[in-house]
């Protein structure tokens, strides 16, 4: 599959995977200075760069860095990021700092990892009832802990 990928400013970097198995595309802060997110603060990155997904079937969804989340407590601040696909603006990464220590974002530093993913429109049909299953309403931990 192709996408089209404009860079918006000249130190911008293309998405790139870690390796041929890699499900997500690296994503890079393009900023000028570092730029230091204290604990509890959130900060939005830009990445410089924009896409064209080629169909409406398709997504862009971002997500943390397994690295910066489990060493250093650096999140998405709105958990998943999702790039619709008529949006043509730049991918900008919000990020969140849940650690007790302060974390400096360097230039062309490794942010966040975008994945394109189908998307499956639905119709919604108002009904007074549902089908009954074996599971019902439980919900959050209804079904034990294994």
């Amino acid at each position: 599959m192709n996408i089209e990928i404009k860079k918006l400013r000249d130190n911008a970097k293309i998405p790139t995977r870690g390796t041929q198995g890699s499900a997500g595309m690296d994503l890079y802060a393009c900023i000028d200075s570092e730029i230091t997110i204290a604990p509890g603060e959130l900060k939005i990155i830009p990445t410089g760069i924009a896409i064209a997904l080629p169909t409406s079937d398709l997504a862009a969804f971002l997500y943390a860095r397994s690295g910066l989340g489990v060493k250093h407590g650096i999140c998405l601040s709105n958990g998943v990021g999702v790039v619709d696909s008529d949006y043509r603006g730049e991918i900008c990464v919000g990020l969140c700092n849940v650690s007790n220590e302060p974390y400096t974002i360097s230039k062309n530093e490794r942010i966040a990892q975008m994945v394109i993913a189908p998307v499956v429109t639905a119709e919604f049909t108002e009904v007074t009832e549902l089908d009954e299953t074996l599971r019902g309403e439980g919900g959050f931990g209804s079904t034990g802990k294994k």
